[in-house]
């Protein structure tokens, strides 16, 4: 059984950072992408940036230039580098992995808070 953990949430002020981890674990063949998205109080999930097998990268328009995707130095780790934070940026971030037959893993998400 394949299990997501998100790490790294917290409370930031308006302009401050903050890297969010994840870590899959369990049998794991091969991994088509990984991404992370976020959902707000009443609002739709939402995509915030992905990574594909070959490295390949894509982010929402909100958070270009300020949120970097990467790779973790561990098989199946992914991280979300977030600088300028702003409080529109509150959310729950959640981890998403797709596996090799396209079948989507998800994390229980870590809360971002950013006041203002």
């Amino acid at each position: 059984q394949v299990q997501l953990v998100e790490s790294g949430g917290g409370l930031v002020q308006a302009g401050g950072s903050l890297t969010l981890s994840c870590a899959a674990s369990g049998t794991i063949r091969s991994t088509r992408a990984m991404a992370w998205y976020r959902q707000a109080p009443g609002k739709r999930r939402e995509l915030v940036a992905s990574i594909t097998s070959d490295d390949s990268t894509n982010y929402a328009d909100s958070v270009k230039g300020r949120f970097t995707i990467a790779r973790g130095n561990a098989p199946n780790t992914v991280t979300l580098q977030m600088n300028g934070l702003k409080p529109e940026d509150t959310a729950d971030y959640y981890c998403q992995m797709i596996s090799a037959y396209d079948f989507a893993y998800w994390g229980k998400g870590t809360l971002v808070t950013v006041s203002s």
